[in-house]
């Protein structure tokens, strides 16, 4: 099988988390951190960054240009719907790139069919035409069949026919919905590369969703049965119940290469650090049991296994946490840590910085150390991830806060800076997390709604750190946001500001055209 590449064997790693991910309710990056994860994922081998959806903002092609610039080894990629406009847009800001290409999709089943007001004939047509339009462009273009796992068969071939012929070099076949099993997903590949003609000419890529808990197997499935690409996001991010995860395909092609006898290029030691920086990013925690990067993956509670792994690891480990980027000791550092030691620990971590940056961690670490007796990796790590949330440079900046509290009654009073003014309030409710968002309101008005609030402690002891997620929405616009404080209070606090910051970078974003919108660009 040819597939367009010199090792059948070699599985490419398209990294949607950029465009895919960030449509995760709530998953907003500013253009800083986008160019930071695509860094991050060209550093660590990625052969595919989708980098965005250039028509659907300016921040959007702003982003995927200036990623398209920077960018050292990956193809970047720009996804476009199966119109001029859109393909001429995506170009425009993938073109900067040593190696671009053009992604462009149009939904191939009955249901979206029905949604475009397309006949078969008709879509056939639009298809050739827009494929040939971004190979014009560029020489490397990816087709997608959206909603092709509920494609009539027949016609599947027909359209992947259709778009070989007009130049598409790379053909996906995503499960949309999540709908697919691994017999099923592989049948379909299978299908594909014995009946359409050129079929061996090009690389099939799978793109699958989670909705079913199934992403990671329906893509490796699909690989078994001939696909070469695996689209994917750090942590499985992606909306509803996200997509196929870069660190369990990545990690499975290379745990079970008895049954898989595939290879990719990804420098696995680097998927902590970037599980943890997107994290961060996205204001999507990892849950503690996920496969991979959880908390817990590699941790061990019962006297058996316990047992068993200190005897021979191999017992109960299937990979070695240094497979991954996990190398910290987890030994506690404390307010006689310099400069130099924390540099280190920080680096152990993943997290590289100037020397401006590290003074920043620097303070805020030493006033960390003055209220905890010993700070663990968790807390550096919280740390770190509060740092990159609540800057000097934010629009709305928490400042001081004296919150009092008890069975006569709970008041709040709140000192913040917005857009470099000082304001102040003082507020009484229900409860003291109650009067402090009330204090927030009343400097900042918002119609922002509260939908999720969480805590939980980041280490054991009553002194230890408490991170506060929030999730709020407006206007059909959700995020998150997060903040870490052995005062749960003011962490809680930070975490509201730091959402209401995200939302009022969200509500600059320019939607796509009125006459693009009745095309839906969810893959």
């Amino acid at each position: 099988m040819a597939q367009n590449m010199t090792d059948p064997q070699r599985v490419l790693i398209f990294d949607t988390t950029l465009r895919d991910g960030e449509q995760s309710p709530g998953a907003t990056m500013t253009h800083d951190e986008k160019l930071e994860i695509a860094q991050l994922l060209d550093e660590m081998g990625v052969d595919i960054i989708e980098a965005g959806f250039p028509i659907a903002s300016e921040g959007d092609f702003e982003a995927v240009s200036d990623i398209a610039k920077r960018s050292k080894n990956s193809v970047i990629c720009g996804l476009s719907r199966a119109n001029y406009k859109d393909i001429d847009r995506c170009w425009e800001a993938v073109k900067h790139a040593a190696r671009p290409r053009i992604h462009t999709f149009i939904g191939t089943s009955p249901l979206h069919r029905g949604i475009t007001n397309l006949g078969q004939d008709e879509m056939i047509e639009r298809i050739a035409d827009t494929v040939t339009h971004a190979r014009n462009l560029c020489e490397d273009v990816q087709w997608s069949a959206m909603d092709a796992i509920r494609t009539e068969r027949d016609y599947l071939c027909r359209v992947v026919e259709t778009a070989i012929k007009a130049g598409a070099t790379t053909i996906n076949i995503p499960d949309t919905v999540g709908y697919t099993l691994p017999e099923e997903s592989a049948d379909i590949i299978r299908m594909l590369l014995e009946k359409v003609p050129g079929a061996d000419e090009v690389i099939f890529a799978t793109h699958c969703h989670n909705d079913l808990g199934m992403a990671t197997a329906n893509a490796l499935a699909a690989v078994s049965a001939g696909a070469r690409q695996i689209e994917c996001t750090i942590n499985g991010l992606g909306e509803r119940a996200g997509n196929t995860a870069l660190e369990e395909v990545v990690m499975a092609i290379k745990v079970r290469r008895d049954l898989m006898p595939f290879e990719t290029r990804i420098d696995t030691t680097k998927i902590m650090n970037l599980s943890r920086r997107v994290a961060q990013v996205s204001g999507f925690p990892v849950q503690f049991n996920k496969a991979i990067v959880g908390k817990n993956a590699f941790l061990h509670e019962s006297g058996i296994h316990q047992d068993g792994v200190l005897k021979n690891v191999e017992t109960f480990e299937i990979m070695r946490p240094a497979d991954i980027g996990i190398t910290e000791t987890n030994i506690a550092m404390g307010k006689h840590s310099g400069r130099a030691a924390l540099r280190s620990k920080l680096a152990d971590l993943g997290f590289e910085m100037a020397d401006n940056q590290l003074n920043d961690v620097f303070v805020r670490f030493k006033a960390l150390a003055d209220r905890k007796k010993e700070i663990y990796d968790e807390d550096l790590i919280a740390l770190m991830a509060d740092s990159a949330a609540n800057t000097d440079t934010d629009y709305l900046q928490v400042k001081w806060l004296r919150v009092v509290c008890g069975s006569d009654g709970q008041e709040a009073e709140l000192k913040m800076v917005v857009d470099g003014v000082e304001k102040s309030a003082k507020c009484s409710g229900d409860g003291p997390v109650d009067a402090c968002f009330k204090a927030v309101k009343q400097i900042y008005p918002t119609e922002a709604k509260l939908k999720l609030y969480q805590v939980h402690a980041v280490t054991e002891g009553t002194d230890a750190q408490a991170t506060v997620s929030v999730r709020m929405e407006e206007a059909g616009r959700i995020v998150t946001g997060s903040a870490s404080d052995t005062d749960t209070i003011l962490a809680s606090v930070k975490a509201y500001v730091g959402a209401l910051n995200r939302l009022r970078v969200r509500s600059q974003k320019t939607a796509p055209d009125a006459d693009l919108k009745s095309v839906s660009y969810k893959l």
